[in-house]
């Protein structure tokens, strides 16, 4: 059975770094496409970025250009997000999830992805 988890969370200060890993169990992330997530608790999940299964190719929310950079490594089979420059109004909460194949002009519409991982909290502190 195939299963992915968030770690790397905590609370951060505004303006500080994080890196947060979707990690899979049962299979290799190299071979899907990978998204991660964010909501605030009780709204609707909005796309971050996501990276394509194969090439690599990246992409990412107008919200996480510049500040944000999706990549995998295959030696530790994660999907990282690393996110600089953290702000209060950042929501709080991350996800990653995959699916085998995905369209780049849907990877950050998360009814396109079939797993997803639980979920980790990214308090930012003023």
């Amino acid at each position: 059975q195939v299963q992915f988890q968030e770690s790397g969370g905590g609370v951060v200060k505004s303006g500080e770094s994080l890196t947060v890993s979707c990690t899979a169990s049962g299979s290799t992330l190299a071979y899907w496409s990978g998204g991660w997530f964010r909501q605030v608790p009780g709204k609707e999940r909005e796309g971050v970025s996501c990276i394509s299964a194969g090439n690599g190719e990246t992409y990412y929310a107008d919200a996480a250009k510049g500040r944000f950079t999706i990549s995998r490594d295959s030696a530790k089979n994660t999907v990282d997000l690393q996110m600089n420059r953290l702000k209060v109004a950042d929501p709080s909460v991350y996800s990653c999830a995959t699916v085998a194949a995905i369209a780049q002009s849907r990877c950050l519409l998360p009814s396109w992805y079939d797993y997803w991982g639980p979920g980790i909290q990214v308090p930012v502190a003023s």
